[in-house]
């Protein structure tokens, strides 16, 4: 079973955002992670790159497959996560702690269109 949290939002595309402020988080899901297997790689944008909800923003390849990475909600980016150019299997040991980008949000109504928790659950299956 997928470890799910609460107060976060997740697209169907299974990234995750969590919310401080008007920044936002954004990774791949426990789920994700779980279904890539061994994360080798980490294609991430550069700071300052703006994204409009549903843009491709990088990529998750692992020893099985690679898949694209799409940001729930637009923004800019703020900052990457450097540790996951060294050590992107971080990804793997937890999802949620080792977010991929940090986004200035643009618009926060576009978190309306997204999952919560529950819905994120029942979407895949459990």
């Amino acid at each position: 079973m997928s470890k799910v949290i609460e107060g976060l939002y997740y697209s169907e595309t299974h990234e995750y955002v969590r919310v401080e402020g008007e920044m936002g988080y954004v990774g791949i899901t426990d789920y994700a992670q779980h279904e890539l297997g061994n994360v080798v790689y980490v294609d991430m944008p550069e700071v300052g790159d703006e994204f409009e909800a549903g843009d491709e923003f990088g990529a998750v390849e692992s020893v099985k497959a690679a898949s694209d990475l799409n940001t729930p909600v637009g923004g800019t980016v703020e900052e990457v996560n450097d540790a996951l150019e060294d050590e992107p299997g971080l990804v793997n040991k937890d999802a949620f702690e080792n977010w991929i980008i940090k986004l200035k949000l643009a618009d926060m109504a576009e978190l309306d269109d997204l999952m919560d928790a529950e819905a994120y659950r029942k979407f895949i299956g459990e």
